[in-house]
C-alpha cells in the first residue's frame, strides 16, 4: 500500500465526524475531529522524516532511481 493510499484512507475513515461537527452541530464530534487532526499530523511527520531518509540514500527505496533536477 503506498503511502498517499494510506492518507487518503486515513482522512477519509474521519467522514462521519467531520458531518457531524460541521453539519449537525455535534460538539463531541468536534473533539473527535481535533483527535483526528492530531493523529494525521503524526503521520504526516513519519512520512516526512521517511522522505528525508529516503532522499538521504540517493536512491528511492521503491525501486526507481532519483532523475536529476533540471
Amino acid at each position: 500500500m503506498s503511502r498517499f493510499t494510506e492518507l487518503v484512507e486515513l482522512v477519509q475513515s474521519f467522514e462521519k465526524d467531520f458531518i457531524k461537527f460541521y453539519d449537525k452541530g455535534n460538539k463531541s464530534a468536534g473533539t473527535r475531529v481535533r483527535k483526528h487532526m492530531a493523529e494525521l499530523k503524526r503521520k504526516a511527520q513519519a512520512i516526512r522524516v521517511e522522505v528525508q531518509e529516503i532522499k538521504g540514500t540517493g536512491a528511492d527505496e521503491a525501486g526507481t532511481e532519483e532523475t536529476p533536477q533540471n
